[in-house]
């Protein structure tokens, strides 16, 4: 950063990464500068207290902490993504780091320190506030002035519970750190650089890994944040419900941005593409283009998900009659994945096999397609037993839930699909049946249809419960709740 004398211009930006070619102004006169340095006044805050996350995040850097004594463990943010020229998309640290911290901030590490009496201490590396004596605040284009203010390390270390460090000292700390080092790559190609020789990608694996499976089992603060999710997605599929026409079609871009408003007031984003998909496009699993009309007598299956400003997302799924009435065949298809889910919801509880509401669910659609005549002369179980369902199922029935849509991802097989519901585990229940609209295997009556019904399930001491039971499931309940929504 440049500094300012009596006796020269600076130049407007400081950082050559940053000049804009094309910029207007080329110079910043020594009276600007000048000006710009004087006459602001004190913001710091003073009387923060620590956020209610931070005794949550404190437990789970202790409980990371017992798992590597004497290793110095380094978890990156990450740094935003360009999606054109300079243009950024919205920053979204990982979620790793926001499990340890509560933090959200770009750019920041948190880094623990192995101590000689045992445990770690652990620092979070950040930006700090920009430094008006030198003018980064207003002639850096990512500084205050241009990106807004940011907290002070002395704010951040009140708020989050932990020390702040400036992260422009973090290299130096790395160059210097010896002994063993775990660090969570891909996110910081510069931390991982400056590791490069001194981490290994095996050991790194390992520490994803444990970091992956800290996660399966939710605490209290997690659990209330994923209900406040559902919550907030139940009122998001009520604005949509509003916004379908009975005799009109309706654009999936304004259904994809009425639930999106939704989210954005009630959270931080969706937490995921919403699937707006209407009529055929419900055939299709992962149907984002979202460039299609929901038109009268079709279905509108919408899979979408309110993030929380805590970055927990909700996944729910409902297939709804644009028109407010299921037709006889596609209620015959959707009280079959009703049926489905039921069973599956049914036998999530604590000490089952994790596998065992897929099962239970897919059984049900098989039952269901053999029943149809789909199998031709084989009966259901052995359909079963040969996956042929799933030429009309295809997916999983679901898939753990939190700070990732498709949560704990890198947890060991074994602990995770092969593994064993325990009480405090959020997963999906979410079956479906997908006909194209090319498959000749099946009556033309059924060609593109899709439906999928899907409710976020807590596994509690008892059984479980649906965080997303505020949104009807059954198919004389969805067309009632619609007809009270619509005037």
């Amino acid at each position: 950063m440049t500094h300012l004398n009596q006796e020269t211009t600076v130049p407007a930006e400081t950082d050559e990464s940053e000049q804009r070619k094309n910029g207007l102004y080329g110079q910043v006169s020594i009276e600007l500068a000048e000006n710009m340095r004087q006459g602001w006044a004190d913001t710091e805050r003073h009387d923060l207290q620590p956020l209610a996350l931070s005794a949550y995040t404190a437990r789970r850097r202790a409980e990371l902490s017992a798992r590597f004594p004497g290793e110095l463990l380094v978890i990156p943010a990450g740094v935003a993504r360009i999606r054109a020229n300079d243009t950024a998309y919205p920053f979204r640290p990982s979620s790793d780091y926001v499990y340890l911290t509560g933090d959200q901030s770009p750019d920041a590490v948190l880094v623990l320190e192995p101590t000689q009496s045992g445990g770690h201490r652990a620092v979070a590396f950040m930006r700090p506030r920009s430094d008006r004596e030198s003018g980064e605040f207003w002639l850096d284009y990512h500084g205050e002035l241009w990106d807004g203010r940011r907290n002070s390390l002395t704010e951040n270390g009140k708020l989050l519970g932990l020390p702040c460090a400036d992260v422009r000292t973090l290299a130096e700390r790395l160059d210097s750190a010896t002994g063993p080092i775990r660090l969570l790559r891909g996110y910081d190609a510069g931390v991982d650089a400056s590791l490069a020789d001194k981490a290994t990608v095996g050991q790194d694996d390992e520490f994803r890994v444990v970091l992956s499976e800290m996660r399966l089992v939710k605490d209290e603060f997690e659990i209330a944040d994923l209900r406040f999710a559902c919550e907030a997605t139940a009122l998001g599929f009520e604005d949509v419900v509003r916004t379908l026409r009975a005799s009109a079609p309706t654009s999936e871009r304004l259904i994809e941005g009425t639930f999106w408003t939704r989210a954005r007031i009630e959270g931080n984003d969706v937490g995921y593409a919403s699937i707006c998909a209407a009529g055929p496009h419900a055939t299709t699993l992962h149907w984002v283009r979202n460039d299609g009309e929901a038109r009268p007598g079709d279905l509108l299956l919408l899979d979408a998900g309110v993030e929380t400003r805590n970055l927990y997302t909700a996944d729910v799924t409902r297939t709804l009659p644009v028109d407010g009435r299921f037709t006889p065949i596609q209620r015959k298809v959707y009280e079959a994945v009703h049926a489905a889910q039921e069973a599956g919801i049914a036998a999530v509880k604590p000490g089952a096999a994790y596998r065992d509401f897929h099962d239970a669910a897919q059984r049900v659609l098989t039952e269901h397609l053999a029943a149809w005549g789909l199998f031709r002369d084989r009966s259901a179980e052995e359909a079963y037993r040969l996956g042929l369902q799933r030429r009309w199922t295809l997916a999983g029935t679901g898939h753990m839930l939190g700070l990732d849509v498709h949560d704990c991802a890198k947890a060991r097989t074994e602990m995770y699909v092969d593994g064993t519901l325990k009480p405090g585990m959020v997963l999906t229940v979410e079956p479906g049946i997908y006909f194209q609209t090319d498959d000749l295997t099946v009556p033309e009556e059924y060609r593109g249809i899709g439906v999928r019904i899907e409710d976020d399930i807590l596994v509690t001491e008892e059984g479980n419960e649906n965080l997303s039971a505020g949104l009807p499931r059954e198919a004389n309940e969805v067309e009632a709740w619609m007809a009270r929504l619509r005037p």
